[in-house]
């Protein structure tokens, strides 16, 4: 990505003011459209679904504690409410170590993916901007102000990602 990213730079910088070809990318968008990247969601979706689940369901378990505690309280017995504050503290910590494991699978999943996706992005970006004479390429969030609609290369690079692989 950091090629990617300092090339476009390179390119607005070095690219005359006048008589250039300017077209936006939101490269982010094109990478998460394409198969590689719905096939890798899915994988990780895979991986982790049963301890989303588990997540899920440990949550819901402790906002009903959580509410048992509020309403009935004052009227438990104070071993019944300790019992009742010991359950929600393993709840609560076996929830984080789930929520943690999940985060940590995800981003091991996107760093994976990003690292092998980025050359053919490279290259799928390279081949979109030479097929158009692209001379200046930025980020639609880059985009302060323009007169005219800009193309819009995501999609076609997307297709163009998805025919390298």
């Amino acid at each position: 990505m950091r090629k990617l990213i300092a090339a476009v730079t390179l390119c607005v910088m070095a690219a005359p003011a006048y008589a250039a070809e300017v077209a936006v990318l939101d490269w982010r968008a094109a990478l998460m459209n394409t198969d590689s990247a719905q096939s890798s969601l899915s994988r990780l979706e895979s991986d982790v679904g049963s301890q989303q689940s588990q997540a899920k369901r440990l949550g819901d378990e402790l906002k009903r504690l959580q509410q048992r505690l509020q309403d009935e309280g004052d009227v438990m017995s104070d071993a019944e409410r300790q019992r009742l504050i010991e359950e929600l503290q393993q709840k609560g910590s076996r929830f984080e170590s789930l929520r943690r494991e999940v985060m940590t699978a995800q981003q091991r999943s996107e760093k994976q993916f990003l690292e092998q996706a980025e050359p053919t992005l490279e290259q799928a970006v390279d081949r979109v901007i030479e097929r158009h004479g692209i001379d200046i390429l930025v980020e639609p969030q880059g985009v302060l102000h323009s007169s005219m609609d800009l193309p819009n290369l995501t999609d076609e690079v997307t297709q163009e990602f998805n025919s390298l692989n």
